[in-house]
């Protein structure tokens, strides 16, 4: 039988051939014996296969010993701050994230509320791979409790984050692509509590998605045409757990994920103009350098990390930093919890919107501008880096990094290239002034290293 793709924080595969009951079980139960002492927190997306799958997870849970608090469908921002809130030991959010139908995974927090690092990952899978768990007998076993309206804590959070006054006043229209995943819950309430006027897409989370469920520009057409003919001010566009949020401007252009945390970092450090502040922007090496440039300006400090939610969170924590996020539309706010969140993204964006009196596409071209450009190539992880030299020398590099993949930087551009965890491949991402220049960096460095 073949096996999930298992990274630091989790697993995810096809049901029925990749994820099976049993390995969701074996997967639960070696969790259950690296977290800590207490009850652990279970939810999952919209999809068909979530019941299935959240039943063996809690009978699991109960059947190590703990208790199980049970949210059913919720978001993996909402779970994360379920967990860190409640004081539980950690959670399991069950979600394939962007994959299609026919997969679903499992997604580990910590007693923080966000996801596992590396060294607990590691022995989560050691564990997992060993069979290393054991059942209590009936006396010892933990309840099921199921959580009505999880959401709502993580929502005053969420709030409490921005001026709703501020927000009212503007009295935005607003359409929300939930597409039929977990975010339509607490994403219809934010945004009625914003003084929105509200449509939202696929707002039953059952899994039926109406588009591929990734939140990219070509999955996105039809739903870029109804904000632009409805006259809304913006699209919001969640993938199926809700942790990522696209933006589509009020003429109907996608904006995409890139922009997420950059609008939110720069409504921060805006809301904190003027007041004594501290604490640096964080995103990661994949991430387009808007955000390092919006740092430069406001005269914080700016850090990279490796990429993966895990690694940006772990940075922040080690700066201290202010805020964080991924391009993959990530906003990480820590006064909200140090996991990605599109709750916080449309709150923040609005505010922005809001206080500068700007349109998402005003705010955009206000921005540096840049392109970004990714690609892939058939390549193993150690041809690449073999290749460092070839690759420094020839694209004559200002400066190289070795932190994830090989990174090689010049003062208005850069070119990454990383080998995937799962197959033979590279993956290329370049950022330059133009399409063309992106796109020369990484034909030039094909060439350099041989593509397939």
């Amino acid at each position: 039988m073949p096996e999930p793709i298992i990274s630091i924080s989790g697993l995810r595969g096809i049901v029925g051939s990749e994820l099976t009951p049993e390995t969701a079980i074996k997967y639960a139960a070696a969790f259950c014996q690296v977290a800590p002492a207490g009850p652990i927190v279970v939810s999952r997306d919209g999809r068909a296969s979530g019941p299935m799958l959240l039943d063996a997870i809690s009978a699991t849970i109960s059947a190590s010993g703990r208790d199980c608090l049970d949210l059913d469908v919720a978001s993996t921002p909402t779970a994360g701050f379920f967990v860190k809130s409640s004081k539980a030991a950690g959670g399991i959010q069950i979600s394939a994230s962007h994959n299609p139908p026919p997969y679903n995974g499992m997604k580990l927090f910590s007693p923080e509320g966000r996801v596992i690092g590396a060294e607990a990952g590691g022995q989560v899978l050691g564990r997992y791979r060993e069979a290393a768990f054991e059942w209590v007998p009936v006396e010892s076993l933990g309840k099921r409790v199921r959580i009505e309206l999880p959401y709502e804590p993580h929502l005053a959070a969420v709030l409490a984050t921005v001026d709703a006054d501020l927000i009212r006043r503007a009295a935005f229209k607003v359409l929300l692509d939930s597409n039929h995943g977990a975010g339509s819950l607490m994403g219809r309430t934010l945004l009625e509590k914003l003084g929105c006027t509200v449509e939202i897409l696929g707002a039953t989370p059952d899994g039926q998605f109406s588009h591929p469920p990734e939140p990219l520009s070509e999955n996105l057409v039809q739903v870029a045409a109804l904000v632009r003919d409805g006259g809304y001010a913006v699209g919001f566009c969640q993938d199926p757990d809700a942790d990522r949020l696209a933006l589509i401007d009020g003429n109907g252009r996608y904006i995409g994920e890139e922009y997420t945390s950059v609008f939110c970092a720069l409504n921060r450090l805006k809301r904190l103009a003027g007041k004594q502040s501290s604490g640096a922007l964080v995103t990661n090496c994949a991430s387009s350098s808007m955000m390092k440039r919006i740092a430069e300006q406001f005269g914080v400090p700016f850090h990279q990390s490796a990429v993966g939610e895990a690694n940006v969170a772990d940075m922040m924590v080690k700066t201290g930093a202010l805020y964080g996020g991924e391009g993959s539309g990530g906003p990480i706010d820590p006064s909200v919890g140090l996991i990605r969140d599109s709750f916080v993204g449309m709150a923040q964006v609005l505010e922005l919107m809001a206080r500068e009196t700007m349109s998402v596409a005003e705010v955009v071209a206000s921005l540096p501008q840049s392109a970004m450009i990714k690609d892939k190539m058939s390549m193993s992880k150690e041809t690449l880096l073999k290749s460092i030299d070839r690759l420094k020398d020839g694209l004559q590099a200002e400066s190289l990094s070795l932190l994830d993949g090989v990174r090689l930087d010049w003062k208005d551009r850069w070119l990454l290239l990383r080998g995937s965890n799962t197959e033979p491949i590279v993956r290329l991402i370049a950022e330059a002034p133009t399409n063309l220049e992106a796109q020369d960096l990484i034909a030039r460095a094909k060439s350099l290293i041989g593509a397939s």
